[in-house]
């Protein structure tokens, strides 16, 4: 599956705990990473700065929907894939 253009849901909604160039103490959970681009691309894509939990997302049915949903689809299920991974849940 590749990914929805002019998504960057996977930048956006998870939290990133590891440095990112830009973030050196990671991102929160709903804050846009300084490497999503213009068109919601990472600027960080195939290089070895790119966090491993970025690499490790990919694209899938499950996570990104149908192509007739959108990328609000996206968001909310990482929304809640966040949520219930929050130590405590």
């Amino acid at each position: 599956m590749q990914c929805r253009p002019q998504c960057g849901a996977c930048c956006i909604a998870p939290s990133i705990t590891s440095p990112i160039p830009g973030m050196p103490h990671g991102k929160p959970a709903g804050v846009a990473c300084v490497q999503l681009d213009e068109h919601f691309g990472c600027k960080l894509f195939g290089k070895p700065e790119r966090p491993a939990f970025c690499g490790g997302l990919q694209p899938s049915l499950e996570m990104c929907g149908t192509p007739q949903q959108s990328r609000d689809y996206a968001i909310t299920w990482l929304q809640a894939l966040e949520l219930a991974t929050q130590p405590g849940y």
